[in-house]
């Protein structure tokens, strides 16, 4: 099997690194897949996403002169999603499984917002004297 830049391949997750993952493709090639290429949401702990051993469709984004095969398994399912568009998002239905409904993650989001900036504003006070004042006299 040749494998060419533009190709649409299935693989195997062989292994998880902290800046992306290796896909078998077969034939002893092995490619990488970087952090960035694996979903269109930001991707913080790539194990939410993907463990050893799971089947992937990745494209094929590069191969440099070592032989070396760039992967991406985002534009893989932008493919998918542009030639089957009623089929479910990949990235959101991870996002649902990590965090809840969007509506709920928003929530969240908004709460501790609010909390954070509670928290500023009490951190000013306090050093400005939070509004202590010296009786005189």
């Amino acid at each position: 099997m040749s494998v060419e830049v533009g190709q649409i391949l299935e693989g195997t997750v062989s292994g998880i690194t902290n800046f992306g993952a290796f896909v078998e493709l077969g034939e002893g090639k092995t490619g990488m897949v970087h952090i960035s290429e694996i979903a269109d949401a930001y991707v913080k702990d790539i194990n939410a996403y993907l463990k050893v051993s799971d089947k992937v469709k990745v494209k094929v984004l590069s191969i440099d002169e070592r032989g070396k095969i760039g992967l991406s398994i985002r534009q893989a399912m932008e493919v998918k999603k542009s030639s089957r568009p009623a089929e479910l998002d990949w990235s959101r239905e991870f996002n649902t499984q990590a965090g809840g409904s969007f509506e709920e993650v928003l929530s969240k989001f908004l709460k501790d917002s609010e909390e954070r900036l509670l928290d500023i504003k009490r951190n000013r006070e306090s050093k400005r004297g939070g509004g202590y004042s010296r009786g005189r006299g």
